[in-house]
């Protein structure tokens, strides 16, 4: 089939109830919801092709995903007629017709994500499945002491998951900073790309911090060691978000 427009989407979902954005055997996952749903008001045999893998319980703000089509629909009213054939979990934001050429991943210049924490006694019940509750007291001087020693390019081998194919783990973080809201904490990352588990390690080891357990000074050495095991535990799936993807 000749496609004729080039779609781009702009997706909020919260991950709680999927196996994450790819397309697996073991569960349903964002990408096949959304291929699901324009395949029924395109009547065509659609695949979505995102910016790249959010895991089981990551949520997103601002996923970017695109698919080519001949659809007459108008780009204003592709959100409207999406979300009809979507659950309340998943929603459009915004449709943007792109040239021939664009590609959700091979596009993007950088992406920001976004940590939440709630450093509470007890917890919320609403925000269960969309933060990471830490009893402890957490000092977030000294954990915005340690986040600078992230800017910069590096070699993140000591941050990505052990399973990562990758083979180049040298990445370029711009920003890293928190952000404080009485008893919620939110940690923003933004960089030309991140390894698999690379956030949730991050601020997993940043939460060492706070709780007293890493030196924030040893940031550079571990950093430098490229060792998985000098880092902290990664952090669990639910508080982080893909809040936007650069172009």
């Amino acid at each position: 089939m000749n496609f004729e427009r080039n779609i781009q989407l702009i997706i909020e979902y919260d991950g709680s109830n999927y196996c994450g954005w790819q397309v697996q055997k073991n569960g349903v996952s964002i990408q096949e919801v959304l291929n699901k749903a324009i395949q029924k008001i395109t009547k065509e045999d659609i695949y979505i092709t995102g910016s790249g893998r959010t895991d089981a319980g990551v949520h997103a703000l601002g996923q970017s995903a695109h698919f080519k089509t001949q659809t007459s629909i108008p780009i204003n009213k592709i959100p409207f007629a999406i979300n009809s054939q979507l659950p309340k979990d998943i929603r459009i934001q915004d449709a943007i017709e792109r040239n021939i050429d664009f590609h959700s991943r091979y596009s993007a210049v950088g992406k920001i994500y976004e940590y939440k924490i709630l450093n509470s006694e007890h917890g919320s019940a609403l925000d269960n499945n969309r933060m990471y509750h830490i009893r402890e007291r957490l000092d977030i001087d000294k954990m915005r002491q340690a986040a600078k020693y992230f800017l910069g390019t590096h070699d993140f081998t000591g941050f990505s998951s052990v399973h990562s194919s990758v083979i180049n783990k040298v990445r370029t973080i711009d920003y890293s900073d928190f952000d404080i809201d009485g008893t919620h904490i939110i940690y923003t990352v933004r960089g030309n790309g991140f390894l698999y588990n690379m956030v949730r390690i991050i601020i997993g080891t940043l939460i060492q911090v706070g709780k007293g357990k890493i030196d924030h000074e040893d940031i550079p050495m571990i950093i430098g060691s490229k060792e998985r095991a000098k880092a902290g535990p990664t952090a669990p799936a639910h508080g982080l978000y893909l809040q936007k993807v650069l172009y």
